[in-house]
């Protein structure tokens, strides 16, 4: 059998819902712990448990992959490709993904920090689980994405496209969405919604009540309205 990612198209309200990867991996074959190569071809291929670390393969591409439990602190993977991949329980810190693409991935419970995405193509992605604290998405395009019961730290979205992005059940915490331009995103179902930077730009977000009611002292300071008692 050959990999596969199916997506299931739906409305979530009066919005369309993203369209999420269901990545179906080949029997694979463990990875042999040759060292990444730069432009290196992976296809089919376990990552068990590999210490990835100070690795380096910009161009690598990552075909049908499972990537369980690795370590990628300071990998740099500038403009690598994840096709029809999950990446499960991966951890680290400093990773360089900048101008990556990911199409039809699923990223489970991973732990990472200062994850370098900027300019980054992400499309049919599904973030589950886990913590990412410093995520650099500026300039990314994202579409069919969904944040699912994560947390996100201090994520800077600044200047990215997002169409079809939700955030459900997830933590966003001191977000930056300067110049982001969205389309059908959805934010209603955010634990926690702090936004830092770029409230003006939530143009083309859904919110629910509540956050429109934590939202308005800085939606009314935006149109330079006071409220007093």
């Amino acid at each position: 059998m050959e990999g596969m990612a199916r997506s299931n198209s739906r409305k979530t309200g009066s919005i369309p819902a993203a369209r999420r990867p269901e990545v179906r991996l080949p029997p694979l074959v463990p990875y042999d712990g040759g060292g990444l190569e730069p432009d290196g071809d992976y296809d089919g291929l376990r990552f068990e448990g590999t210490d990835l670390a100070d690795e380096s393969g910009p161009g690598a591409r990552f075909m049908d992959c499972a990537l369980d439990g690795c370590a990628l602190d300071r990998a740099e993977l500038v403009r690598a490709r994840f096709i029809d991949s999950v990446l499960t329980g991966v951890r680290g810190v400093g990773i360089d993904l900048a101008g990556a693409s990911l199409r039809d991935v699923e990223v489970v419970d991973a732990r990472l920090g200062g994850v370098q995405l900027h300019g980054a193509v992400l499309e049919r992605v599904l973030v589950r689980g886990g913590k990412i604290d410093y995520l650099n998405l500026r300039k990314a395009r994202l579409k069919d994405v969904v944040f699912e019961g994560c947390v996100l730290s201090e994520p800077d979205f600044g200047d990215a496209q997002l169409v079809r992005v939700e955030f459900r059940d997830c933590v966003l915490k001191r977000a930056d969405f300067s110049s982001v331009r969205m389309e059908s995103v959805d934010l209603r179902t955010v634990a926690e919604l702090d936004i830092a930077r770029g409230v003006e730009r939530l143009s083309g977000a859904v919110i629910s009540p509540a956050q429109l009611m934590e939202l308005a002292p800085a939606f009314a300071a935006q149109i330079g309205v006071r409220v007093e008692v």
